[in-house]
This record gives C-alpha cells, sequence and structure tokens, in this order.
C-alpha cells in the first residue's frame, strides 16, 4: 500500500510539473508574446489527441466490463407477469441509447484526434443545411414517439384495475417495519382510521366493522402462484417504498394517499430456490426510501406457494382480534358511548 501511495505521489508531482509549464507558456501567450517554445504547439496537440483515443478505448473497455461484471446483480430473476413486460421495455430502452451512446462516443473522440489544430488546416465553413437539420430532428423524435408510446402502454397494462378474484393483502410502512393484514373467509378487509392506532392495533382497524372480525396479520406474506395478488398500500407517518425485486414491483406508500399495485407471481420460492442454487432464498419485501435511521431494518419475507398451499397456510391463521380479544372491549365500549351520544342528541332535539 505504501508503494502504490509513493508511486501515485511520484506521477502526481510529474503532473503538477508538466501544467505548470504549460500555465508559464500559455502565461506568456496572455501578455501579447508571439513567441513559442519550438514544437509546443504540434506536440500538446498530437499528445492530447491520442490521449483522447486511448481515454475512449481505455473507457470502452472499462464500460463494457462493468457491465458484464455487473450483470447478474442487474438482472434480478423475474418471477412475475408483468415484469416481462417491464423488463422487455427497459432492454429495448437500453440497447437504442447504448447504440446511439457507443456511435456519438466513437464520433466525438475520433473526431477529435482526426481534426486535431494544425497550423497550416482551416475548417471548412459550412453553415446550414435544412435537410440535415430535418433528418438528425426527425429520427429522435420518432424514435421517442415510438419509446413513449410503448411506455405509456406498458404502464396502463401494469396499473390496469386488478381482477376481481385477486388475493388482497393490505401493506402498511411505518418506521422501522412492515404491517401486513389479510382478508378472511369473507375476502373483504375491515375498516382502518389512523385515529385508532396504538401499541396492539398498529394498523387502526375498526373491529367495530363485522368484516374487520377474520382479518389476520402475519409475520410473513404469502402468495399463490399463478393468481392476481393486489397490494393494498398504506403508511402512516413518511413515505416508504414498497419494493419486491423479482417482481419487479415497486409503488411508493404515502400518508395520506392510499396506492396500489397488483402482480402475478409465476414462480414458487421453493423453484427460486432450485434456479438460482441458493437454498436459503427468500423473496423480500424492502423500502427504497431513505426513510430514517431504521431504513435498514424495513425487511419482510415473501413466500410464493402452489394454490393448494397457500390455501392450507390460510387456513392455519389465527384472525387478529382472537389474538387481542381485549380490543373487543375498547370497541364495544366506544360502540354504547357512540349510541349514548346519539340518543342524547336526539333528545335535545325533540325538546327543540
Amino acid at each position: 500500500m505504501i508503494t502504490l501511495a509513493i508511486g501515485l505521489s511520484i506521477v502526481l508531482l510529474l503532473v503538477i510539473l508538466f501544467l505548470l509549464f504549460r500555465i508559464g507558456t500559455l502565461a506568456s501567450i496572455f501578455r501579447g508574446s508571439s513567441q513559442r517554445a519550438v514544437g509546443t504547439t504540434k506536440t500538446s496537440n498530437k499528445v492530447n489527441s491520442l490521449l483522447m483515443l486511448l481515454f475512449l478505448i481505455g473507457g470502452g473497455a472499462a464500460f463494457a466490463w462493468s457491465f458484464a461484471d455487473a450483470w447478474d446483480e442487474m438482472n434480478q430473476p423475474l418471477a412475475s407477469v408483468h415484469g416481462g413486460w417491464t423488463d422487455s421495455l427497459f432492454w429495448t430502452t437500453m440497447i437504442v441509447i447504448g447504440i446511439v451512446f457507443v456511435i456519438t462516443q466513437i464520433l466525438l473522440f475520433w473526431y477529435s484526434y482526426k481534426y486535431q489544430h494544425k497550423d497550416q488546416k482551416r475548417a471548412y465553413y459550412y453553415p446550414h443545411n435544412n435537410k440535415l437539420e430535418i433528418v438528425w430532428t426527425m429520427i429522435p423524435a420518432v424514435v421517442m414517439a415510438i419509446l413513449v408510446f410503448a411506455g405509456w402502454k406498458t404502464w396502463a397494462n401494469i396499473t390496469s384495475a386488478a381482477p376481481a378474484d385477486a388475493v388482497v393483502i393490505e401493506v402498511m410502512g411505518k418506521q422501522f417495519s412492515w404491517l401486513v393484514r389479510y382478508p378472511g373467509a369473507d375476502g373483504k378487509l375491515g375498516e382502518a382510521n389512523v385515529h385508532l392506532i396504538d401499541a396492539t392495533n398498529e394498523i387502526g382497524v375498526d373491529f367495530s366493522d363485522p368484516n374487520s372480525m377474520d382479518d389476520f396479520m402475519p409475520r410473513e406474506i404469502h402468495v399463490p402462484k399463478g393468481k392476481p395478488v393486489l397490494l393494498k398500500i398504506r403508511s402512516r407517518d413518511v413515505i416508504h417504498s414498497v419494493f419486491l425485486p423479482h417482481f419487479r414491483v415497486k409503488m411508493d406508500a404515502v400518508p395520506g394517499m392510499p396506492t396500489k399495485f397488483w402482480f402475478v407471481p409465476t414462480k414458487t420460492t421453493a423453484e427460486m430456490r432450485s434456479e438460482t442454487g441458493n437454498s436459503e432464498f427468500n423473496y423480500e419485501l424492502a423500502c427504497t426510501e431513505i426513510c430514517g435511521r431504521g431504513h435498514f431494518a424495513m425487511r419482510f419475507i415473501l413466500v410464493v406457494d402452489e394454490p393448494e398451499e397457500y390455501e392450507e397456510w390460510v387456513a392455519s391463521q389465527t384472525p387478529f382480534i382472537e389474538q387481542n380479544p381485549q380490543l373487543l372491549t375498547k370497541f364495544t365500549q366506544d360502540t354504547k358511548d357512540q349510541v349514548v351520544l346519539e340518543k342524547s342528541a336526539e333528545e335535545v332535539k325533540t325538546e327543540l
């Protein structure tokens, strides 16, 4: 490490000395001197133009290597139907942009080399060409219009209404964990109200609503393979972001503004473990908003089951209210108080 540091210091010293020499030459020109060191301009132009070519070759090689090296990290295995649409759109855009990027960079650095300054050379005066202007304006416009239309079509498919038979799951983000709620046998989530949130009822479920009596809140998400899953997303404090990378699901959880996202899983957890060769693989729900100091802790396991296994798992769950029966006392008392208030108000109206 010390040897490397010494070597870098020597290189930097030589660079500084070279730059000081160049500053001296430029300063003499600014003072009005027309005298230049013999061969200075010619040599520096040639050196700079060659460095441009070397940067093109070296940068291009580094770009290709970094792309290949990060390929597996960039391309997480796909496990949802709409993820295929998303990936197709992404890579189509990347290919188009990549081709244009490579061509323009080659031309940029090649032109810097080919048309380096020479005292005897004069630039060709070419002020305007209407046809050329039309061509290089229309081609990008048409390509961009196609990409935008494809993106709009894909987004419309992804954000369309979920099928009526979709499995409904409520996901709430809070600092710094995820809360999940399923409807019970009735298939309907009970009402929720932020004013009902407490240490036990963290989602704020209104247990005076009959639909909430069979809702359950598991410690991990389970979904069936091959069936649509609708996530109803909320936040109770700051902005979080629901991110399921293998399903290409990403949707913000915004306080006071419920959002949603639906998808169809195509690979069970067991199948993905076999595909990846990782016996400990798990799908994971993560937060992609920097939501505070405990942001790193917002991880929640998601399991994709075969439909039969999923039904067995649902049947084995216990409703939240059965696990916390003391909540019923609170809601029963609140209901009685509300009835008394309503009767009192009615009596006042009658007297008036």
